[in-house]
């Protein structure tokens, strides 16, 4: 990895595309230290609005945000308002015939979908930031000062706003010069940042809990650092493993030269959908509990524990089995969902044919789709499997010790989303590499 890393700073090209990443998240880190007006930064303790945000979805929400959400900065939002635009989008796609065609229509159609993904981000960024304002108010977070109401909440409204649709142009900036998924390395850079605070805050409140002796303190420690030591081998041994099926190329003579009449393979990995299906799902069950954090600080008080909304509360609390439940078959549903659009084995038959390869015992053509269709599908249901596992284990472990185990809640989304961004940059890396040394791979 380190070797791939120092070849491509050799480059000139890659090297500017490097450069050009690493500035992009260094502005991104900077605006989620921006102050936004008429904050009383200097309450947020007193307030409970970093309590707030430090446990259960919000606390997972505040790590995607690179902790900007708990002390409300311009980032706040982070890629929150855009990834939910692209999930409604890419839904849409399969129900609304004229989306499907522009999904089918080239650069032109696609172009279209993400003109319509930006001005969707804008809208779901303005009612996120009223969500997140009418928290902050309730919280007591909006300074006391002699402005109007009015004011303070356009004024801040505003600044979210701004600040989701700033980190949207950022993510797509690194797409177009950079190195890797926008979202992805934005997402990455959050939880890298996030990661020194939150294993400081696991280290405090399990020293602080008196309710549990000091050697069972110290083997949750031990026990929640080898569990996630175990699931970082297995997450990166799970998303390098693939299914190859055979491909033979048919003899062909051109002249006098002979071509084909090799060997080779058609790779299939397990995880095709790498974390978007972990992201897309963690971001669908957020939905209600947000929504019932927005009305709770809209009354001012929190919800009987007894009462019809104190009672779905609970149910989609990040350690209820329902949330659990919820989570696993989303992630499959996503994995099934995201490689439907973004993998055509019809077109890949088509295209074997085209080039004179057949697998072997399967006749060329729709044969050979349907082949691929059935291989494809059950190597994407181990993928997703794999994904569920490793997303909601550790939801369970948290579950079975009540709440002793805050740090590994998240960990295993986070951990997926650590471990793909840098193998598939690294995978983008050694193939911009593999084209650009003509020399070597001719010889």
């Amino acid at each position: 990895m380190f070797k791939t890393l120092r070849n491509a700073w050799k480059i000139p090209e890659l090297r500017s595309k490097i450069l050009f990443t690493l500035l992009i998240i260094a502005l991104y880190r900077i605006g989620t230290a921006i102050p936004v007006p008429f904050i009383a930064y200097g309450d947020l303790l007193s307030t409970g609005v970093s309590e707030m945000f430090t446990t259960g979805v919000f606390g997972y929400l505040d790590i995607l945000s690179g902790g900007a959400l708990s002390s409300p900065a311009l980032f706040a939002l982070s890629v929150t308002p855009y990834i939910n635009a692209q999930i409604i989008i890419q839904l849409l796609t399969v129900a609304i015939p004229a989306l499907e065609r522009w999904a089918k229509d080239g650069d032109a159609g696609r172009k279209k979908i993400d003109k319509l993904t930006r001005y969707l981000t804008v809208v779901l960024s303005i009612i996120t930031s009223i969500g997140y304002y009418a928290i902050l108010s309730n919280l007591g977070a909006i300074s006391t000062s002699d402005v109007h109401w009015f004011f303070k909440a356009a004024t801040i409204v505003t600044v979210f706003t701004a600040g989701g649709s700033i980190v949207m142009w950022l993510g797509e900036k690194i797409d177009e010069q950079g190195m890797g998924n926008g979202i992805s390395i934005i997402l990455f850079a959050n939880i890298v940042a996030a990661l020194p605070d939150n294993i400081r805050q696991y280290v405090r409140g399990l020293s602080a809990n008196t309710e549990v002796a000091t050697w069972l303190k110290w083997i949750l420690g031990i026990g929640t650092l080898l569990i996630i030591v175990a699931s970082l081998v297995f997450v990166i041994y799970m998303t390098d493993a693939e299914r190859r099926i055979p491909v033979q190329y048919a003899k062909r003579v051109v002249g006098r030269k002979m071509y084909g009449g090799q060997s080779s393979n058609l790779p299939i990995k397990l995880n095709m959908s790498g974390v978007m299906p972990v992201i897309f799902a963690s971001t669908i069950v957020s939905v209600v509990p947000t929504i019932l954090a927005i009305v709770e600080s809209a009354r001012g008080k929190q919800f009987a524990e007894k009462s019809f909304w104190g009672v779905v509360e609970s149910l989609f609390s990040s350690t209820s089995a329902l949330y659990i439940i919820l989570l696993f078959v989303l992630i499959i549903a996503f994995a099934y969902f995201y490689i439907s659009i973004s993998f055509n084995p019809v077109e890949v038959s088509n295209n074997l044919m085209q080039q004179g390869g057949f697998i072997p015992g399967i006749r060329p053509g729709k044969p050979t789709a349907q082949y691929i269709t059935k291989v494809l599908n059950k190597v994407i249901l181990m993928g997703a499997l794999f994904l569920s596992v490793v997303a909601c284990v550790p939801h369970i472990l948290n579950a079975v010790s009540g709440g002793l185990l805050g740090l590994i809640a998240f960990s295993g989304t986070t951990l997926l989303i650590v471990v793909g961004v840098i193998l598939e940059t690294f995978r983008e890396l050694e193939a911009q590499m593999t084209m650009r040394h003509y020399k070597g791979f001719l010889d």
